[in-house]
């Protein structure tokens, strides 16, 4: 059980930093952090949990990361099941506490509290298919990434940074496109507090980093050869 409480906590903490950062910091007129600002944070989560609970979990903090690893042979099948549904707790978990914080100012209004979206519910109004398109082809790249700096011919503890840079620079291309999801649990995490458009829509960010995550670790697998 320890490696399921790990990926609660540690996926509690990349929703928290990272949608926090978005809802509570980067509007601030002037002193806001921005969307550069967000895509560190975001970054900066992964490179911390990575290094705190790595050694227990795998530090994946994401149902794509972990159907990925899967589909990589990094990941054993009978576990698939049970770390996505901590990952999803603790996403909602995050998702409430910041909820209950971004509601106890005075006249406060939420917004859109991070989640994901096309459409009209995209920052800049790119459509289902450029949505669709971004996160397969940034959860993708990702999931190469993350095989190749956990690789073992990789240079050994350096793979936290490269990771959590990898994070960053996806957010900073793709913030306003859909608000950067490539992580299921971080898109529910909100959406339940946010309901509506945010659940209808909620679908592609299950199925388009799901897909991405399988497509990035057999390319890998592929490209890397055996060990």
């Amino acid at each position: 059980m320890n490696k399921y409480f790990a990926e609660l906590i540690g996926t509690f903490w990349l929703v928290f930093g990272g949608c926090g950062s978005a809802v509570l910091a980067a509007g601030i007129p002037d002193l806001g952090i921005g969307f550069a600002g967000v895509a560190l944070a975001f970054g900066l989560t992964v490179v911390t949990m990575a290094y705190a609970i790595g050694h227990i979990s795998g530090c994946h903090l994401n149902p794509a990361i972990t159907i990925g690893l899967w589909a990589g042979g990094r990941h054993e099948a009978k576990e698939v099941v049970p770390y996505i549904i901590a990952q999803v707790i603790g996403g909602i978990i995050a998702g409430g506490v910041l909820y209950v914080i971004a509601t106890g100012k005075a006249g406060a209004e939420i917004g859109g509290f991070a989640t994901n979206g096309y459409g009209e519910h995209s920052p800049m109004g790119y459509g289902l298919t450029a949505a669709l398109v971004t996160e397969i082809v940034l959860t993708a790249v990702f999931l190469f990434v993350i095989m190749g700096a956990t690789d073992s011919r990789a240079p050994a503890g350096f793979a936290p940074l490269a990771i959590g840079l990898c994070l960053t620079l996806i957010h900073l291309i793709s913030i306003p496109v859909t608000n950067t999801s490539v992580n299921p649990a971080r898109s529910t995490g909100v959406a339940v507090f946010v309901g509506d458009a945010a659940i209808s829509q909620l679908w592609l960010f299950w199925v388009a980093p799901i897909i991405g995550g399988i497509i990035g670790a057999v390319v890998y697998k592929t490209v890397a050869g055996k060990e």
